[in-house]
């Protein structure tokens, strides 16, 4: 790289700033957090791990540094952004899975509040408890109490996909999610237990590692004796 191409000293101090302050607002959004759905920690998150790129990008070109952070790549199964630069309109579309573990809670919750509202007979079914429950809370609440309802918690997704305009009302309900383009996806957002495994295998690696190392100098040790 060119003198002339690199970074000054100040665009790389203010790049540091900008780093901080998307810190604190991480922080205070997730102090204010609403749930595990929280848009505003999703983007908070975003904010930062975009400062922080930015940062050590002109870091290194500077100094010829680097920082010790991990910025989290891009989603290499999404298609490059083809939306609108300037969107007028956005989609939120969110997916949840649920394991009935316990149908008889799941139908015992749903008929205490279909007491409450002065139904005698309640519901019976699991299907019939899954619609007096979804009917009665929302569903960032359902999340939120899906043990007490008996439910366990599977994969889940939110996409949040960008517009030139809002839709004339009434115009997708039939079908609401066939237009769901993965080249207008400005941010996803995945929660699986696959990585909690990906996670527990990585750390088994290197506990392999290193037991191997430790065993390797026992043998040179012993050796050596």
């Amino acid at each position: 790289m060119s003198d002339a191409a690199q970074p000054t000293a100040a665009e790389v101090r203010a790049a540091a700033e900008a780093v901080k302050t998307a810190l604190d607002r991480h922080l205070a959004a997730v102090e204010r957090r609403t749930g595990d759905d929280d848009t505003g920690v999703y983007e908070a998150f975003n904010a930062l791990a975009t400062a922080a790129e930015a940062y050590d990008e002109l870091l290194y070109d500077r100094y010829d540094e680097v920082t010790p952070f991990e910025i989290p790549g891009a989603d290499d199964k999404l298609p490059p952004y083809a939306g609108p630069d300037e969107p007028h309109a956005l989609s939120v579309l969110i997916r949840r899975d649920y394991a009935v573990a316990e149908p008889r809670r799941l139908v015992a919750q749903a008929r205490r509040v279909a007491d409450l509202d002065h139904d005698e007979e309640g519901p019976r079914s699991t299907a019939a408890a899954l619609g007096v429950l979804f009917g009665e809370y929302e569903p960032d609440e359902i999340a939120s109490r899906h043990k007490e309802f008996g439910l366990e918690e599977g994969d889940s997704t939110l996409w949040v996909t960008a517009d030139g305009e809002l839709p004339e009302p009434g115009e997708w309900l039939a079908a609401p999610f066939d237009q769901a383009d993965p080249e207008r996806i400005v941010c996803r957002f995945d929660i699986s237990s696959v990585f909690d495994d990906e996670d527990d295998d990585g750390e088994a690696a290197d506990a392999d590692e290193d037991a191997e190392a430790e065993a390797a100098g026992a043998g040179e040790a012993g050796a050596a004796r």
